[in-house]
C-alpha cells in the first residue's frame, strides 16, 4: 500500500474519531463550548487536559472561575454539539438557544447539562501555552455517569449508549448502525 502525504496542519484528523464533549463553564453566566481535543493525563492525581483557543469566550470564563464540567453527550445531541461549537456565548445564552438543561453540579459551581450521560467536574490546575491554543489541565474532583452507561468492567455499555464520536469538522459517527 502506498502512502499519501498529509499536510502537518491537518494532523488532528489522523487521530480521529474521538469523543466530542460539551464543556460547561462560567459561574455568573454559564456557557457551553464543544471540544474534541481532550484526554486523560494522570490517574493519580486525576488530571485531564483540554485544548482551548484564547480567542474563545469560554477560555476567559475557565481562567476566571478556575473550574469547568466535562459533559459527555450521546450521539443524539450531535446537533447541539455542532451549535455550541459554532456560536459564541458572549452575546448568546447557549443553554436557552440549544434547548439544553442546566443542572447543579455536585462539587463545582458551574452547572452540568442534564441531557448528557456522564460528567467530570474539574478544578483548573494549570494553563500551558501551546501554539494557537492553551492546554487546560483540570483536576477531576467528581465523576459520575447515568445508570447503565458503564458495564461491570467500567467501559461504555454499547447496548445502552450511542457515543458521539467526532470525525473532524462537522462530521460525527457512532458505534451503532
Amino acid at each position: 500500500m502506498s502512502l499519501e502525504e498529509v499536510s502537518p496542519d491537518r494532523f488532528p484528523y489522523l487521530l480521529h474519531p474521538c469523543n466530542a464533549v460539551l464543556i460547561t463553564c462560567g459561574i455568573e453566566k454559564p456557557n457551553i463550548i464543544s471540544i474534541a481535543w481532550i484526554m486523560p493525563v494522570s490517574r493519580d492525581p486525576p488530571f485531564l487536559a483540554l485544548s482551548v483557543s484564547p480567542k474563545r469566550y469560554s477560555h476567559k470564563l475557565i481562567v476566571e472561575d478556575r473550574e469547568f464540567v466535562v459533559n459527555v453527550p450521546p450521539y443524539e445531541l450531535r446537533d447541539q454539539v455542532l451549535f455550541c461549537g459554532r456560536k459564541s456565548g458572549r452575546d448568546l445564552d447557549k443553554f436557552e438557544a440549544s434547548k439544553l438543561t442546566k443542572e447543579p453540579s455536585k462539587e463545582v459551581r458551574v452547572p452540568r447539562i442534564k441531557e448528557c450521560i456522564a460528567f467530570l467536574e474539574c478544578k483548573l490546575e494549570m494553563v500551558i501555552p501551546a501554539g494557537d491554543h492553551d492546554i487546560f489541565v483540570g483536576r477531576v474532583v467528581k465523576a459520575y455517569a447515568k445508570e447503565g452507561f458503564l458495564t461491570e468492567k467500567g467501559v461504555y455499555n454499547l447496548k445502552v449508549v450511542n457515543p458521539l464520536l467526532h470525525l473532524g469538522r462537522d462530521e460525527f459517527v457512532t458505534t451503532k448502525a
